[in-house]
């Protein structure tokens, strides 16, 4: 394909307002953006900012007010669910609690064969997809039959990961998907996301609060305040050398690592994955 995968255009998701003449609230006021394929854009701001709102618009859990979403080409602003199901095995999402996103009644591989299931796919090679998926995400393959209780917070963001990968989507939002994490396990995900994209090619949105996150993952960044977006570009010059005094403030607040260190821990964290897989 050429062109951008995912195209925002002018974006405006707008709620009534709360009480009688009360203004409608405009959670994004016109925003835009555009992700190539294989590619991350890190979407960061405030609590309140309207980042996970765009989100859930791309995903189509929130109204389009006005503008345009186009994915791959296709305007999928306001499409019926019908047609949204069947988008879903292209868009794909991963989300902030890895406690509460994933249903505690079913096994691992009930969890991860429900989207391949959906599709029709027979019970043979969807238990051999599954063994597949639990690979890729560092994960035993005895592991699916166990329930997701029995796992911490890491491998069941890992298993959730999976799930959204499941039918080999070309775009996953991910949103605040390590927030909840301890630091360490926060790292053995985030890069575990890289590999992922590094092999198949996929694209994220990735929403998320956290400066360092951003600095980690993201090709480029764009900076949302109140509904819209003030700044955005390469990820290095946005937050190494921000224009906008929103994002001067919201970088220069945050700790800069130390480049050395930073690129030592991330060889560390390289041989935990690897350790990981080899378990």
């Amino acid at each position: 394909m050429t062109g951008p995968l995912l195209d925002v255009k002018d974006l405006v998701v707008a709620y009534p307002g709360k009480g009688f003449r009360a203004k409608p609230f405009r959670a994004l006021a016109g925003v835009s953006i555009d992700i190539q394929p294989g590619e991350t854009l890190g979407l960061v701001g405030e609590s309140g900012s309207g980042k996970t709102t765009l989100g859930r618009a791309v995903l189509g859990l929130a109204p389009v007010t006005e503008g345009t979403i186009y994915y791959d080409g296709q305007d999928i602003s306001n499409l019926a669910r019908r047609e949204r199901r069947t988008l879903s095995s292209e868009i794909q999402v991963v989300f902030q609690d890895p406690y509460s996103s994933l249903n505690p009644s079913l096994t691992i591989e009930q969890i991860l064969a429900e989207p391949l299931q959906a599709r029709g796919i027979a019970s043979t090679p969807a238990k051999a997809r599954v063994r597949e998926l639990l690979d890729q995400v560092g994960l035993p393959a005895d592991a699916r039959g166990r329930l997701a209780r029995e796992f911490s917070g890491g491998q069941r963001q890992r298993i959730a990961i999976a799930r959204a990968l499941a039918l080999d989507p070309k775009l996953i939002v991910c949103d605040e998907p390590v927030s909840a994490l301890d630091l360490s396990t926060q790292a053995r995900v985030l890069d575990l996301l890289i590999e992922i994209q590094n092999r198949t090619g996929v694209a994220y949105l990735f929403i998320t609060h956290d400066l360092a996150v951003v600095r980690h993952i993201s090709h480029r960044v764009a900076v949302m305040f109140r509904g819209e977006i003030v700044e955005s570009g390469d990820c290095d010059q946005v937050t190494s050398r921000p224009q906008h005094p929103y994002t001067q403030r919201l970088f220069m607040a945050a700790p800069k690592p130390d480049p050395d260190k930073q690129q030592q821990r991330r060889a560390e964290r390289r041989q935990l994955l690897d350790a990981e897989k080899a378990a």
